[in-house]
């Protein structure tokens, strides 16, 4: 699975972050790869995987709206 280029983007800025503000806060870069990482691998399932079901879709909705936590 390829990384997009927002995500790169993001692990590149994270790294600069770390190595030029080592103090810096990056919580909000690292939220915003976790999500970009999780949209990557969720593109390339379901581009793999037989239509879902409503309430397959539902399910997998609800993990998300949890914050995985369902």
């Amino acid at each position: 699975m390829a990384a997009s280029s927002t995500t790169r983007k993001l692990v590149a800025t994270l790294g600069a972050t770390r190595r030029h503000h080592p103090d810096a806060d990056t919580t909000d870069i690292r939220r915003e790869l976790a999500a970009s990482t999780i949209e990557d691998h969720v593109r390339a399932v379901v581009a793999q995987a037989p239509p879902l079901t409503d309430e397959q879709r539902e399910r997998i909705a609800a993990l998300l709206r949890a914050g995985g936590a369902a």
